[in-house]
């Protein structure tokens, strides 16, 4: 087996693994909200398909199985009607509310956590503060002043300057911006400013491809790593929310749309592209944050069978209740997940035939 082979089978198997891992965490999440509830918790599998092993703690029982591509948290009363006073169907709005949300939150979290991990060895971080201009950067026609911090380009916040300027390039390509800036201490709009993605001169006299602009730079403290990997992990739900939007708005189509099969193969990709296999670890570690981010951000849709359908379903129960004195009856919600089930497993079966075929086309 060639070594092209091996690292590639490697690549692999960490994308499956990390993908298992993402999905086993969220459940994860429903486990402990359940127990913390005082929920009774049937079973919690790691895995679906056949099982390989299992064992009864307590009134749990723990298994493991054959296919490493999700999990479960079976709670008492969560698809049937329970006459448990632990039954999931018989706890409050709050309880139900944290338990539902909680595999998401979960999800965010594990992606916050490999951020703040992969950011621990870095000495210092950009800022949004510019200090310095190429010379081939149009500055008198920008509008841009040495000092000035760049608050937000196109309407939407700089969290990260140094990439969102390529995420709003991406999504505008006519080469400007309008940029909202700080300049002592107010607030400046600047219409238009040009920003092009090319090649600049930079200090050194080395070219270099960006924008132009020179940042600032601080020391990495234990506050500031943490603000950064917050501000990161927050910047990847607004790359969710915009991808959704351009998917919806028809700027996307099915070609920019990725299931399982699709993502392992771009986390095979990042591992393969990468300078070494220390920088090959960083990076697929950092695009398995954006997917954890990625996962806590769909899950918490409005869309019946996922956990933000069921947090729509508890609100409506709710207002149902304080209106009409009635309560929904359940198996109206659960006739709607099944429907809405079959549809996204459809959905994720084409998906999944479009990642096969780009693969082998």
């Amino acid at each position: 087996m060639s070594t092209v082979i091996a690292q590639r089978l490697i690549y692999i198997l960490a994308a499956i693994l990390i993908f298992g891992i993402l999905i086993a965490v969220h459940e994860l999440g429903h486990f402990v909200a359940a127990k913390l509830s005082g929920v009774l918790v049937n079973e919690f599998s790691i895995g679906m398909g056949p099982c390989l092993w299992s064992r009864q703690r307590g009134e749990t029982r723990y298994s493991l199985r054959a296919l490493p591509i999700g999990g479960f948290c079976a709670m008492e009363g969560e698809d049937e009607e329970s006459d448990n006073p632990r039954a999931l169907s018989r706890q409050g709005f709050w309880k139900k509310l944290v338990i539902f949300a909680a595999g998401a939150a979960m999800n965010f979290l594990t992606g916050f956590l490999i951020i703040l991990l992969l950011y621990s060895g870095i000495k210092s971080f950009s800022t949004n503060r510019l200090v310095g201009f190429a010379p081939e950067f149009p500055q008198e026609e920008s509008g841009l002043e040495t000092g000035d911090v760049i608050l937000s380009a196109n309407g939407e916040r700089m969290y990260l300057l140094s990439s969102d300027l390529d995420l709003m390039a991406t999504l505008d390509g006519d080469g400007k911006m309008d940029l909202v800036v700080k300049r002592n201490g107010e607030k400046v709009s600047l219409p238009d400013v040009p920003l092009q993605y090319d090649a600049y001169t930079g200090p050194d006299g080395k070219t270099y491809n960006g924008y132009g602009l020179l940042l600032g730079v601080e020391d990495a403290t234990v506050l500031s790593r943490l603000k950064i990997s917050w501000l990161n992990a927050v910047d990847f739900v607004r790359e969710v929310r915009l991808s959704l939007q351009m998917l919806l708005s028809g700027k996307a189509s099915m070609n920019d749309v990725s299931g399982p099969v699709g993502i392992v193969s771009v986390i095979t990709q990042v591992g393969e592209k990468s300078e070494n296999a220390k920088a090959a670890a960083q990076n697929i570690l950092y695009f398995a944050a954006l997917i954890a981010v990625n996962l806590a951000v769909m899950n918490l849709l409005p869309i019946p069978a996922l956990d933000g359908g069921h947090i729509l379903f508890l609100i409506l129960d709710e207002i149902a209740l304080r209106l009409i004195k009635r309560r929904i009856p359940g198996k109206y919600e659960a006739a709607i997940n099944l429907v809405f089930l079959i549809a996204l497993l459809g959905f994720m079966a084409v998906v999944t035939f479009h990642d096969v075929y780009k693969l082998i086309r």
